[in-house]
């Protein structure tokens, strides 16, 4: 049995992992879009590493797009086989392709006017909103804790890791030659301390592990409240500067985490009395998704829940879909919030809203996620004077902030606690995925001091003999 590493290899993106048995079957964990990486990102997105046609089983960790955002170029270039997912992944996973085919489709019809002009071949979409339909009569729907049976050499079940709605780890039981091996994968692991979700939880003793490490170096900051955070920002910008606050916001998680938090602020009565705007058609929809499964939110939530039938909806909240109605933000001077996706700042609404409002020092850019360094939201965040933004130069005047409080994976603590359910001696190898390459290094010295005997920060592409010496 061997594992290969065809995304998330010493960076953050493109989680694909693939288990190659030795009776030539082959089973893909996760299958995601490499983003924010630059010049390379659009040819890393074009060759997988593999051949999907010969792939015959696919599991699906969760909907984030760096998990899902190649399945429909999968489907499209020979995958025949079913996607294992949760319902609530199920759910999200289907807006967020469409979100994202639409996307691949409309930047490649910007391209090609140009290349029109210039007399150059049009280019195509890496997949289409076709391609993304053809995928969804493939999920099968697996709840959390309950054993799916493959075929007769492989079963799985999931856990919750209470990173995103749906989120969970893939625990594989694998007979081989008369014996069995037992392999988790992590996907991303979330927080003991959620502000919605149920703390990650425990799992089966494994013989690999293939674990996430985005923050294997970092501590989060747990001295403030999100609420409070918020609160802070939106006094200083809107009612004391009379500006706008720009919030880059996933549209899974992140944006439901800001609106729980503000709804919080409105229970208390401390609410600033001004205009928020969910300013993307991805947020509103994943929201009602959201609100859809609330056996999956915490038990602190489901005591709100008893008194307010809406933790995500407050005085003063709009949601915009229309693009003519988010245009018309950027000719208000008045004082507002606005929430708007990508997180990272490299896509979306969110890129337009902060070109219009970057060169104001009345206004502040908020960071609340992780974003890979390539990306604006990272440039902001490391504090260039001066950003590229759709092929023009921006002097950044405007207040850049940041509440790293708010990440969904776990930092350090959170996963050590995660494995801390492992005898350390029974695990041959653990795999350190879903990270820049310095910070799995450090965190590699972390696990050894506490057992783990062989951890491997597999390179791009590689392959590692389960059983061999690395």
């Amino acid at each position: 049995m061997k594992i290969s590493f065809h995304g998330a290899a010493r960076t953050v993106t493109g989680s694909k992992h693939l288990i190659h048995l030795s009776n030539g079957k082959k089973l893909l964990l996760d299958c995601g879009l490499f983003q924010g990486m630059g010049d390379q990102t659009l040819p890393m997105n074009q060759h997988f590493g593999f051949e999907p046609s010969e792939i015959d089983y696919m599991i699906l960790s969760h909907a984030h797009i760096d998990h899902s955002g190649l399945l429909p170029k999968l489907v499209k270039e020979g995958y025949k086989g079913s996607i294992y997912c949760t319902p609530a992944t199920a759910d999200l996973t289907q807006i967020l392709l469409l979100d994202s085919a639409f996307i691949q489709e409309s930047d490649v019809a910007f391209v090609n006017k140009k290349r029109a002009a210039q007399g150059l071949p049009y280019i195509k979409p890496l997949y289409s909103i076709a391609d993304a339909n053809n995928v969804f009569p493939r999920f099968i729907e697996v709840p959390y804790n309950e054993i799916c049976r493959i075929d007769e050499d492989i079963s799985f079940q999931y856990t919750d890791v209470g990173h995103i709605l749906g989120s969970a780890a893939v625990h594989l039981s694998i007979k081989e030659n008369g014996r069995e091996t037992r392999i988790t994968f992590s996907g991303d692991v979330g927080r003991y301390r959620d502000v919605l979700l149920n703390a990650p939880a425990e799992f089966p003793q494994s013989d690999y592990i293939i674990l996430e490490s985005t923050y294997g170096n970092s501590l989060h900051d747990e001295t403030h409240q999100t609420s409070d955070d918020l609160y802070q920002y939106i006094q200083e910008t809107c009612i004391e500067n009379r500006g706008k606050l720009i919030i880059p916001a996933f549209s899974v998680g992140r944006t439901q985490e800001i609106l729980y938090a503000l709804n919080k602020l409105e229970l208390e009565g401390r609410l600033p009395d001004v205009d928020y705007y969910v300013d993307s058609p991805l947020s509103t929809q994943t929201t009602m998704i959201v609100k859809k499964y609330p056996e999956l939110f915490n038990k602190h939530v489901q005591e709100i829940l008893k008194k307010d039938k809406d933790p995500f909806d407050f005085k003063g909240l709009h949601y915009i879909t229309d693009v003519e109605d988010s245009k018309h933000l950027n000719t208000r001077r008045d004082p507002m919030v606005i929430i708007s996706a990508s997180g990272m700042a490299e896509a979306g609404r969110v890129k337009h809203h902060i070109a219009n409002n970057i060169e104001d020092p009345k206004n502040t850019i908020l960071m609340v996620g992780y974003c890979e360094p390539h990306s604006l939201g990272a440039k902001l965040m490391r504090g260039e004077k001066e950003v590229r933004i759709y092929r023009e130069d921006f002097q950044v005047k405007a207040n850049i902030g940041s509440i790293r409080s708010m990440s969904a994976h776990g930092d350090y603590q959170d996963l050590c606690q995660f494995i801390a359910c492992q005898d350390p001696q029974k695990v041959k190898k653990l795999f350190l995925v879903h990270g820049e390459y310095e910070v799995q290094e450090e965190f590699k010295d972390r696990l050894i001091s506490k057992g783990f005997h062989d951890v491997v920060v597999p390179k791009m592409h590689e392959v590692v003999g389960l059983g061999s010496k690395h």
